[in-house]
């Protein structure tokens, strides 16, 4: 076991350019969740087989596969603030250019499969970008904080505000909740465009130096650090299970429960609920477990919501059950992240990072491929109780990484010393 100390401030600061950037990741998780709550709804019209709707969920994560690992070699080389605002801006003419055949009555399967695909190959670039960026605006001591800040006030946003607002939104137009996305999109990149921040200053690349040798430089990075190779192996099993639930849950609600359209809305609402929640106590429990330790509390307590899911056919026990799993995602997330931009050297953030989360996000399609498989085949509350599992293979690989676990480098939020212990 070992003791550290921490002193000074560990709070980031709101003036400037993390005020900004918060308000920008906010803004631009409510257009997302008017969007991504809407494709499903759009997709049931479309066809019933569950395997198609599913595909729907597969595409938007295959990019991740194929441009993972040169979003992050690229986020490295590049400006980060001017490849997120560009990002953006494109994202944002893609939806609106999908609002305009939605409201024409253009709709169909192929067309969804092709915007899911282009966002995020997009978001390759943004994502690791942006985990890269956020050290250079607030100390390391804070990012603790600054993670929990970003991700609460995107679920709130995202969940409490926008998710509601998708049936009422629907019955308006179906275009609506993709015209909405596509403008936040558009104040996003103007705000991250606004922010005043040097390019970052990194040592001239080695003669012969390529974007290949680079990726393979932060793969090699990844897996030497034992921490982050277990925390990757342990995402990597989740988001099969994530996969498998949220691609097929529209089902699950709207078929397995009967809930209809306002079911659905009502479980992506308690998620979001327990998601800003959990934002609250990830760092409280990281305080007192240390950051892995918080990892095998989420794991264990999303295990058995998966099961209440599974189980338990009313819409109550799936909505307290969505209310847990989103708790612990946040607690999840916000250490995963933190640990990640923690360990990793600073001219290696954005490699490191999308060297985690191809191979961790690689486990979504296949879990959204699967999910629509047993949700044909064996019912359509198979897909929560295979994540239960998957969910329980993930807290069984952490283990080894506990000891001796990770030191809490931000364990307070109020600027006084404190004392952590792994």
């Amino acid at each position: 076991m070992t003791t550290v100390e921490v002193t000074g401030s560990h709070v980031p600061a709101w003036r400037g350019g993390f005020g900004r950037l918060w308000s920008a990741a906010v803004i631009s998780r409510f257009g997302d969740a008017l969007r991504t709550a809407a494709l499903p709804l759009i997709a049931v019209r479309l066809t019933d087989d569950p395997l198609v709707i599913a595909s729907v969920t597969a595409c938007g994560y295959l990019p991740w596969l194929l441009f993972g690992l040169l979003g992050g070699a690229v986020a490295d080389r590049v400006d980060q603030r001017r490849a997120m605002w560009a990002v953006d801006s494109v994202r944002g003419l893609l939806v609106a250019s999908f609002a305009l055949a939605v409201g024409l009555g253009h709709a169909s399967i192929p067309l969804l499969l092709a915007l899911a695909f282009c966002l995020t190959t997009l978001q390759t670039l943004f994502d690791n970008a942006s985990t890269a960026l956020l050290p250079s605006l607030v100390a390391r001591e804070a990012l603790g904080s600054a993670n929990a800040r970003l991700m609460t006030g995107q679920q709130l946003a995202g969940g409490l505000l926008a998710s509601p607002l998708v049936p009422l939104l629907l019955t308006a137009g179906a275009f609506m909740p993709f015209a909405a996305d596509a403008s936040t999109y558009l104040l996003a990149a103007a705000l991250v465009a606004s922010l005043q921040i040097r390019p970052p200053e990194r040592e001239p690349r080695p003669a012969g130096s390529t974007l290949r040798t680079e990726i393979g430089e932060g793969l090699r990075a990844l897996w030497s650090d034992r921490v982050l190779r277990a925390t990757c192996v342990a995402t990597l099993l989740c988001n099969i299970g994530m996969g498998a639930l949220i691609a097929t849950l529209v089902l699950h609600v709207t078929r397995w429960l009967d809930a209809g359209n306002a079911g659905y809305a009502a479980a992506m609402t308690a998620y979001s609920v327990g998601s800003f929640s959990g934002g609250f106590v990830a760092q409280r429990i990281a305080r007192r477990t240390g950051r892995v330790r918080a990892l095998l509390v989420a794991g264990s307590v999303q295990t058995s919501s998966l099961l209440l899911i599974g189980t338990v056919r009313h819409l109550a026990a799936l909505a307290a059950g969505m209310l847990l799993l989103g708790a612990m995602n946040m607690v999840w997330n916000v250490n995963q992240v933190t640990l990640m931009q923690q360990r990793s050297p600073a001219a290696m953030v954005g490699r490191i990072a999308s060297a985690f989360r191809t191979s961790s996000t690689s486990g979504a399609p296949i879990g959204a491929l699967l999910g629509g498989t047993v949700a044909g085949t064996y019912g359509l509350n198979g897909p929560a109780l295979l994540a239960a599992a998957l969910f329980g293979l993930a807290v069984a690989s952490l283990i080894p990484a506990v000891k001796p676990d990770v030191p809490v480098v931000a364990p307070e939020d109020n600027g006084t010393t404190a004392r952590a212990t792994g």
